[in-house]
């Protein structure tokens, strides 16, 4: 982050607003808002600010900024069209360590100011670190159409009974009982103006010991081959309320922050030869936690059923009548080959597609090679990095073509996709030269050929090849 985002408790605080014109009153409002006692500083100053000081209990000085000015004041806004004024403000005031804005002058700053999004008590604020407040805006116009005005009582109902809820269970079943309220039909009833039967709804509920359920659950989600955009709306819910997550080395960073923040994370990431945590102490432990109350996120790349040992680790869950739900993920071989422009299907060239794992449970291959060899068909290799040129030479020993295009994706759908073209023949050499770097997927047949055509994602940090 460019900036750590703070909110100031300013009630009835004196803060300095240097400037009088049209910028400085928009701050002022905001100020004023969130309770200052605004100092007003300016040879002339606007009748709404004259106003907004007078109701706030604020000053008023018609004359030139002084240094005396930043006595006894918890934060400084300069809003000038006078640079020199604004430096000298700027350094004045952070010499003393005072929270300090000048408008439209993000390096003269120490704090900026974000576009709000005002559900008093819930505010919400947007910032572009001041490189692109138009976007900033925007956002903020979105947000202001998604989330309704009666957020703000939804959140003055939460504050009212958030002592008698803290008294009456403890801080995980406070978390449960406060996403049923706030999710549930009693939110309902503020959304549509009903606030009394609200209360007397919440009443009730405190007054059942049994209302939130202490039963564990496991979510074994999918978490796509890396862009978090790719992630379907159910992996997104159950990612922001469960307890605990086991994650693995194949979930991106960018899917991680959109975990709770709160949550306990594990990470229990395997990569070839070197299992972080072998896969029947995941189970032991995805049942422990589980059988502890606890709703726990297992989190993996790609599609927990497609070569992600799902099925293992839901075995003893089943075994032991421990509920669990599964959500789909885009898979790295659908995923990977999209963000590469290249369809695993096209009636001009493959009228099938195998999935194929680069290494098995026992690292004993056992693949129907001949069947592999056979043309007309899309192969993807998953963990083939370390494999890689002997399936190229295995496959043309059965009969496929030397010239058969491949192509190896290497971190597919981020920023840092990378995508090597050649052959069976060429594709080891390709790799030897190019400092490949897992996760990549070896996608070979004759759809590879339509990359160059149909390819159409193009990362900041590296093109494809």
């Amino acid at each position: 982050m460019d900036y750590f985002p703070v909110f100031l408790d300013l009630k009835n605080r004196r803060c300095l607003l240097v400037g009088g014109g049209d910028i400085a009153t928009r701050k002022g409002r905001l100020l004023a808002r969130a309770g200052a006692r605004l100092c007003i500083v300016a040879p002339e100053i606007s009748d709404e600010l004259k106003q907004l000081a007078e109701q706030g209990g604020g000053e008023l000085h018609y004359r030139e900024y002084e240094s005396s000015d930043l006595n006894d004041v918890v934060l400084v806004c300069s809003a000038t069209d006078d640079n020199e004024l604004n430096v000298r403000i700027s350094e004045e005031s952070q010499a003393r360590y005072l929270p300090t804005n000048v408008v439209d002058s993000p390096k003269l700053c120490s704090f900026i100011t974000p576009a709000i999004v005002d559900r008093s008590p819930l505010v919400i604020a947007i910032s572009s670190g001041g490189e692109a407040p138009v976007l900033a805006r925007m956002v903020r116009a979105k947000l202001e159409t998604l989330i309704p005005k009666s957020y703000g009582r939804l959140a003055q109902l939460a504050s009212r009974w958030r002592e008698r809820v803290k008294q009456s269970f403890s801080e995980e079943n406070r978390r449960r009982f406060w996403e049923k309220v706030l999710q549930g039909p009693i939110a309902e009833l503020v959304f549509s103006g009903q606030d009394e039967q609200a209360e007397r709804a919440i009443a009730e509920d405190l007054a059942n010991p049994d209302y939130v359920d202490t039963q564990g659950e496991v979510y074994l989600v999918g978490g796509g081959p890396g862009d978090p955009e790719l992630l379907t709306l159910k992996a997104l819910r159950l990612m922001q309320q469960a307890d605990v997550v086991l994650y693995d080395r194949l979930v991106s960073p960018e899917v991680m922050e959109l975990v709770r923040r709160d949550a306990d994370r594990i990470y229990v990431g395997k990569r070839r030869s070197d299992h972080h945590m072998p896969q029947e102490n995941i189970n032991e432990l995805l049942l422990k936690l589980a059988q502890e109350g606890k709703r726990v996120l297992r989190l993996k790349g790609g599609d927990p059923f497609i070569f992600g040992r799902g099925g293992e680790e839901i075995d003893l869950l089943a075994a032991h009548q421990i509920p669990f739900q599964v959500v789909p993920g885009i898979t790295a071989a659908s995923g990977c080959a999209a963000y590469a422009g290249i369809p695993l299907t096209h009636r001009d060239h493959s009228q099938s597609v195998r999935f194929i794992t680069g290494h098995l449970k026992t690292d004993n291959p056992n693949l129907t090679w001949p069947e592999l060899a056979l043309p007309g068909q899309t192969l993807v290799f998953y963990m083939s990095l370390v494999g890689l040129e002997e399936i190229c030479q295995v496959l043309i020993r059965h009969g496929r073509s030397p010239q058969t295009p491949v192509a190896l994706v290497e971190k597919g759908t981020t920023q840092d996709q990378r995508v090597l073209i050649g052959t069976l023949e060429t594709m080891p050499q390709r790799v030897a030269e190019s400092d490949v770097h897992g996760p990549t997927l070896l996608i070979v047949g004759e759809v590879v050929q339509l990359h160059h055509e149909l390819s159409w994602f193009s990362p900041e940090r590296s093109g494809s090849q």
